[in-house]
């Protein structure tokens, strides 16, 4: 084989190991939620005692793109001078688990809690402003009227459906 073959297939086979690679491992942006264990071994350890295993989950907010401002006949400024900018992430889930001694008999020997983390939606607070004149009036040669300012704060807009489970049993 001429060392000039070698050198392109060494290079496709390095590109294609690499474009693997990069396929297999996915980003910790792509996904929804970032686990953290809470590591407690080692005060297991210290004061040997069973310590309950602990673990949770932290979304990662993602921003989505804002709705633009409408433009409204009939006034000078847009209906939305400061536009509401969408924001999903989730609410930060836990798994509690922790053995019990028997408490309540036979067959009780673990508490647990399960919350999962839960998808939230929500919208920044926004702001509607209209100026203190009118369109421009033909009747008065094209003068605007005066007219009393308004403004709105649009309220911040919160969505999500959080769920736990809480439950004792036998087993770890």
């Amino acid at each position: 084989m001429k060392p000039t073959t070698r050198g392109t297939l060494a290079a496709v086979v390095t590109g294609v190991a690499a474009v693997i690679g990069a396929a297999a491992v996915t980003p910790a942006v792509a996904a929804g939620s970032v686990p953290v264990p809470v590591p407690l071994d080692g005060v297991e350890r210290g004061l040997n005692l069973p310590v309950p295993d602990i673990a949770g989950e932290l979304p990662v907010p993602m921003p989505g793109s804002p709705e633009g401002p409408r433009y409204v006949e009939g006034r000078l400024l847009p209906d939305r001078a400061v536009p509401q900018l969408p924001v999903s992430a989730g609410l930060p889930g836990a798994d509690v688990r922790t053995a019990l001694p028997h408490v309540l008999g036979d067959g009780f020997d673990h508490l647990g809690l399960d919350a999962p983390a839960a998808d939230l939606a929500a919208l920044t607070p926004g702001l509607s402003l209209d100026a203190p004149l009118t369109a421009p009036n033909p009747a008065q040669l094209g003068m605007p009227d005066p007219k009393l300012p308004q403004v709105a704060v649009l309220t911040p807009l919160l969505k999500t459906v959080p769920e736990a489970d809480l439950g004792m049993g036998a087993g770890a």
